[in-house]
């Protein structure tokens, strides 16, 4: 039994791997796009081949991610390989998670947001202002 590639949820899991909110997306995809179009779109089973080109130029991933990745088959080929290699696996593993860090990191993309969106705000200002002349 083959299983079909549902193509917006591997939008969906890329874009999250990738930690990309949907208003984001929809905003370098442009003025047509808003959050619940991409939410609409990620439910998608099958997307439209120029739609899948323009999110893998903003994701920076291949079309062919989007169209053939299946998670079933991931799995299933990482649990055939590693069956036997116990000595390649950490069973304890140590995660440093510092919510200091994490704030100063938020902190940091948030001011880089605003300011890309200030460039972007005088960019238009400078067009409007031209049109106007």
């Amino acid at each position: 039994m083959e299983q079909k590639i549902h193509q917006g949820r591997n939008v969906k899991r890329f874009r999250e791997m990738l930690n990309i909110k949907q208003e984001a997306l929809a905003y370098d995809l442009g003025e047509d796009w808003s959050q619940k179009k991409i939410s609409l779109l990620e439910q998608k089973d099958v997307i439209e081949d120029n739609l899948l080109k323009q999110i893998s130029t903003v994701l920076k991933i291949p079309v062919e991610a989007f169209r053939n990745f299946n998670e079933e088959q991931a799995i299933n080929i990482i649990s055939n390989t590693f069956h036997d290699t116990q000595g390649l696996v950490n069973y304890n593993p140590t995660f440093n998670n510092n919510p200091i860090d994490k704030l100063i990191q938020l902190h940091e993309e948030k001011i880089a947001l605003y300011e890309r969106m200030l460039r972007e705000k005088e960019e238009m200002m400078q067009r409007l202002e031209k049109l106007i002349k």
